[in-house]
Protein backbone atom coordinates (compact mmCIF):
# COMPACT_ATOMS: atom_id res chain seq x y z
CA UNK A 1 0.00 0.00 0.00
CA UNK A 2 1.48 3.41 -1.01
CA UNK A 3 1.59 5.80 1.66
CA UNK A 4 0.70 9.63 1.96
CA UNK A 5 2.43 11.85 4.64
CA UNK A 6 -0.38 14.29 4.47
CA UNK A 7 -2.64 11.86 5.77
CA UNK A 8 -5.61 13.39 7.85
CA UNK A 9 -6.81 12.36 11.25
CA UNK A 10 -9.63 10.30 9.86
CA UNK A 11 -7.02 8.88 6.93
CA UNK A 12 -4.54 7.96 9.53
CA UNK A 13 -7.52 5.58 11.36
CA UNK A 14 -8.40 4.18 8.78
CA UNK A 15 -4.72 3.11 7.38
CA UNK A 16 -3.78 1.67 10.53
CA UNK A 17 -7.42 -0.31 10.49
CA UNK A 18 -6.35 -1.36 6.91
CA UNK A 19 -2.76 -2.33 7.88
CA UNK A 20 -4.17 -4.51 10.58
CA UNK A 21 -6.89 -5.94 8.69
CA UNK A 22 -4.61 -6.95 5.83
CA UNK A 23 -2.62 -8.57 8.95
CA UNK A 24 -5.53 -10.89 10.10
CA UNK A 25 -7.55 -8.77 12.46
CA UNK A 26 -11.49 -9.11 12.51
CA UNK A 27 -11.59 -6.77 15.01
CA UNK A 28 -9.73 -4.14 12.43
CA UNK A 29 -12.71 -5.40 9.25
CA UNK A 30 -15.20 -5.30 11.71
CA UNK A 31 -14.18 -1.54 12.91
CA UNK A 32 -13.85 -0.20 9.00
CA UNK A 33 -17.36 -1.74 8.70
CA UNK A 34 -18.82 -0.16 11.71
CA UNK A 35 -17.03 3.44 10.08
CA UNK A 36 -18.90 3.38 6.91
CA UNK A 37 -21.88 1.03 6.88
CA UNK A 38 -24.69 3.72 7.23
CA UNK A 39 -22.96 5.42 4.80
CA UNK A 40 -22.76 2.63 2.08
CA UNK A 41 -26.01 1.95 3.01
CA UNK A 42 -28.09 4.95 2.48
CA UNK A 43 -25.88 5.44 -0.62
CA UNK A 44 -26.92 2.01 -1.98
CA UNK A 45 -30.85 2.61 -0.78
CA UNK A 46 -30.95 6.18 -2.93
CA UNK A 47 -30.01 4.15 -5.77
CA UNK A 48 -32.01 0.49 -5.41
CA UNK A 49 -34.95 2.40 -3.46
CA UNK A 50 -35.30 -1.09 -1.51
CA UNK A 51 -34.46 -1.41 2.00
CA UNK A 52 -33.60 -5.19 1.64
CA UNK A 53 -31.80 -5.12 -1.46
CA UNK A 54 -29.91 -2.20 -0.10
CA UNK A 55 -28.69 -3.95 2.99
CA UNK A 56 -27.63 -7.32 0.87
CA UNK A 57 -25.53 -5.68 -1.35
CA UNK A 58 -23.86 -4.11 1.41
CA UNK A 59 -22.62 -6.83 2.45
CA UNK A 60 -21.51 -7.44 -1.08
CA UNK A 61 -19.72 -4.07 -1.31
CA UNK A 62 -17.59 -4.74 1.85
CA UNK A 63 -17.22 -8.53 0.76
CA UNK A 64 -15.45 -7.18 -2.27
CA UNK A 65 -13.76 -3.99 -0.89
CA UNK A 66 -12.26 -6.37 2.03
CA UNK A 67 -11.12 -8.77 -1.02
CA UNK A 68 -9.78 -5.87 -2.97
CA UNK A 69 -8.30 -4.41 0.25
CA UNK A 70 -4.50 -4.86 -0.95
CA UNK A 71 -4.84 -2.47 -3.62
CA UNK A 72 -5.97 0.85 -1.88
CA UNK A 73 -3.58 3.42 -1.82
CA UNK A 74 -3.69 6.13 0.09
CA UNK A 75 -3.58 8.62 -2.80
CA UNK A 76 -7.54 8.98 -2.34
CA UNK A 77 -9.23 8.67 0.55
CA UNK A 78 -10.50 5.25 1.84
CA UNK A 79 -13.92 6.49 2.07
CA UNK A 80 -13.62 7.90 -2.02
CA UNK A 81 -11.88 4.44 -2.81
CA UNK A 82 -15.20 2.43 -0.91
CA UNK A 83 -17.45 4.65 -1.94
CA UNK A 84 -16.56 4.23 -6.08
CA UNK A 85 -16.66 0.43 -4.83
CA UNK A 86 -20.12 0.64 -4.10
CA UNK A 87 -21.69 2.60 -7.07
CA UNK A 88 -19.90 0.79 -9.72
CA UNK A 89 -21.50 -2.36 -7.91
CA UNK A 90 -24.77 -0.80 -7.59
CA UNK A 91 -24.98 0.12 -11.05
CA UNK A 92 -23.94 -3.49 -12.08
CA UNK A 93 -27.33 -4.78 -10.11
CA UNK A 94 -29.81 -2.76 -11.36
CA UNK A 95 -28.26 -3.21 -14.79
CA UNK A 96 -28.40 -7.02 -14.09
CA UNK A 97 -31.88 -7.07 -12.77
CA UNK A 98 -33.30 -4.65 -15.77
CA UNK A 99 -31.93 -7.79 -18.21
CA UNK A 100 -33.54 -10.45 -15.71
CA UNK A 101 -36.66 -8.91 -14.55
CA UNK A 102 -38.38 -7.08 -17.80
CA UNK A 103 -38.36 -7.37 -21.48
CA UNK A 104 -39.60 -5.08 -24.01
CA UNK A 105 -42.57 -6.49 -25.86
CA UNK A 106 -43.43 -3.94 -28.21
CA UNK A 107 -41.46 -0.27 -28.98
CA UNK A 108 -43.85 1.01 -31.13
CA UNK A 109 -47.29 0.34 -29.50
CA UNK A 110 -49.33 3.72 -29.60
CA UNK A 111 -51.32 4.20 -26.23
CA UNK A 112 -54.82 5.34 -25.95
CA UNK A 113 -54.19 8.94 -25.71
CA UNK A 114 -52.13 8.95 -28.75
CA UNK A 115 -48.69 8.99 -27.37
CA UNK A 116 -45.98 6.77 -28.12
CA UNK A 117 -44.65 4.29 -25.27
CA UNK A 118 -42.97 1.24 -24.57
CA UNK A 119 -44.68 -1.99 -23.29
CA UNK A 120 -42.45 -3.51 -20.89
CA UNK A 121 -43.83 -6.46 -18.55
CA UNK A 122 -42.38 -8.20 -15.99
CA UNK A 123 -42.07 -11.87 -16.62
CA UNK A 124 -42.88 -15.30 -14.00
CA UNK A 125 -40.56 -18.42 -14.32
CA UNK A 126 -41.94 -20.77 -16.10
CA UNK A 127 -41.44 -24.59 -15.17
CA UNK A 128 -38.28 -25.23 -16.66
CA UNK A 129 -36.44 -21.67 -14.60
CA UNK A 130 -38.73 -22.74 -11.70
CA UNK A 131 -36.83 -25.93 -11.82
CA UNK A 132 -33.04 -24.18 -12.70
CA UNK A 133 -33.89 -22.17 -9.70
CA UNK A 134 -35.08 -24.89 -7.33
CA UNK A 135 -31.28 -26.50 -8.51
CA UNK A 136 -29.43 -22.95 -7.62
CA UNK A 137 -30.92 -23.26 -3.86
CA UNK A 138 -29.87 -26.70 -3.88
CA UNK A 139 -26.32 -26.08 -5.41
CA UNK A 140 -25.82 -23.27 -3.19
CA UNK A 141 -26.55 -25.31 0.23
CA UNK A 142 -24.15 -28.23 -0.86
CA UNK A 143 -21.64 -25.29 -1.49
CA UNK A 144 -22.31 -23.82 2.30
CA UNK A 145 -21.42 -27.17 3.25
CA UNK A 146 -17.86 -26.68 2.16
CA UNK A 147 -17.54 -23.72 3.83
CA UNK A 148 -15.12 -23.72 7.27
CA UNK A 149 -16.04 -23.01 10.79
CA UNK A 150 -17.31 -20.39 11.64
CA UNK A 151 -18.35 -19.01 8.12
CA UNK A 152 -20.67 -22.28 7.37
CA UNK A 153 -22.48 -21.31 10.50
CA UNK A 154 -22.89 -17.78 9.92
CA UNK A 155 -24.18 -18.28 6.60
CA UNK A 156 -26.53 -20.94 7.69
CA UNK A 157 -28.22 -18.71 10.38
CA UNK A 158 -28.20 -15.61 8.63
CA UNK A 159 -29.75 -16.89 4.96
CA UNK A 160 -31.60 -19.97 5.85
CA UNK A 161 -32.59 -19.73 9.05
CA UNK A 162 -33.01 -15.68 8.19
CA UNK A 163 -31.65 -14.51 12.17
CA UNK A 164 -30.75 -10.84 12.25
CA UNK A 165 -27.14 -9.59 12.65
CA UNK A 166 -27.88 -9.19 16.14
CA UNK A 167 -30.10 -12.77 16.77
CA UNK A 168 -26.32 -14.05 15.20
CA UNK A 169 -24.74 -12.43 17.80
CA UNK A 170 -26.07 -12.89 20.54
CA UNK A 171 -26.86 -16.62 19.85
CA UNK A 172 -23.20 -17.18 19.42
CA UNK A 173 -21.92 -14.72 21.73
CA UNK A 174 -19.94 -12.67 19.51
CA UNK A 175 -19.72 -8.91 19.12
CA UNK A 176 -21.72 -7.71 16.68
CA UNK A 177 -18.88 -6.14 14.02
CA UNK A 178 -16.95 -9.64 13.91
CA UNK A 179 -20.29 -11.14 12.96
CA UNK A 180 -20.82 -8.78 10.45
CA UNK A 181 -17.09 -8.97 8.99
CA UNK A 182 -16.95 -12.55 9.10
CA UNK A 183 -20.44 -12.35 7.41
CA UNK A 184 -18.92 -10.39 4.21
CA UNK A 185 -16.05 -12.85 3.70
CA UNK A 186 -17.87 -15.73 3.83
CA UNK A 187 -20.38 -14.35 1.25
CA UNK A 188 -17.23 -13.24 -0.87
CA UNK A 189 -15.81 -17.09 -0.33
CA UNK A 190 -19.34 -18.51 -1.62
CA UNK A 191 -19.76 -16.68 -4.11
CA UNK A 192 -16.58 -17.21 -5.82
CA UNK A 193 -17.03 -20.83 -5.04
CA UNK A 194 -20.44 -20.92 -7.03
CA UNK A 195 -19.40 -19.24 -9.52
CA UNK A 196 -16.69 -22.12 -10.21
CA UNK A 197 -20.10 -24.60 -9.87
CA UNK A 198 -22.16 -22.49 -11.95
CA UNK A 199 -21.54 -25.09 -15.11
CA UNK A 200 -22.71 -27.92 -13.47
CA UNK A 201 -26.37 -26.69 -13.35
Amino acid sequence: MEVNNDLTEKGQRDKRLIEQALAGSQAAYGELMSNYEDSIYFLVLKMVRDKEEAEDLKIEIFGKAFLKLEQYTTQFAFSTWLFRIASNHCIDFIRKKRMKTFSIDQQDQESENGTWSLDIRSENKDPEEAFIHQQKIKLMREEVTKLKEPYQELVTLRYFEELSYDEIADQLSLPLGTVKAQLFRARAMLSDMLENSRHSI
